[in-house]
């Protein structure tokens, strides 16, 4: 379902910015507001844009930025030692370029995901976004690094946004 002009408005606000090339919202946050918008692999002004699932909201953008600053980037990046972790990834990996040719093919990114699959961890944001809008068991990084986060929603919506006056 493309994105309404209500969670357009509202992902602008998160962002600080206005919303470009947003295809639909992949997840809502439990206050109902987008947390992660599917992109289109085209900017519309022509640039190229790999990252099919961006997170939006700023409490989850700054738990994840609190969480990559201890450290943890570096255990999750271990953990594709583990054969059965590398390959989950690296299903991860390709089942983020086919979500994202289902969008449209641009042959400058072709190949490439987002957040370093399937070899590195790279940018927790992209694989918790690719967690919360594939689902569990999709993305294991991106699994491991959501259940260490705090339910960002829990404390109400991130922005406020003006009140839709009701038609009459």
């Amino acid at each position: 379902m493309p994105a309404s002009t209500e969670d357009l408005a509202a992902v602008s606000s998160q962002l600080g910015r206005r919303a470009r090339g947003v295809h639909e919202v992949a997840h809502r946050c439990p206050c109902g507001l987008p947390d992660v918008v599917t992109t289109e692999p085209r900017l519309p002004d022509g640039t190229p844009f790999p990252t099919v699932y961006y997170l939006t909201c700023p409490r989850a953008t700054g738990a994840i930025g609190t969480l990559e600053a201890t450290g943890r980037m570096r255990e999750f990046e271990a953990l594709l030692d583990e054969p059965e972790i590398a390959e989950a990834y690296q299903r991860a990996h390709e089942a983020y370029i086919a979500d994202r040719e289902a969008l449209g093919t641009v042959p400058e990114i072709a190949g490439i995901s987002a957040g370093g699959m399937p070899s590195r961890v790279k940018c927790l944001h992209v694989l918790v976004a690719h967690a919360l809008a594939a689902g569990p068991g999709v993305n294991p990084i991106g699994d491991r690094a959501l259940d260490l986060l705090p339910e960002w929603g829990a404390a109400g919506c991130c922005v406020s946004l003006p009140e839709q006056e009701e038609d009459a």
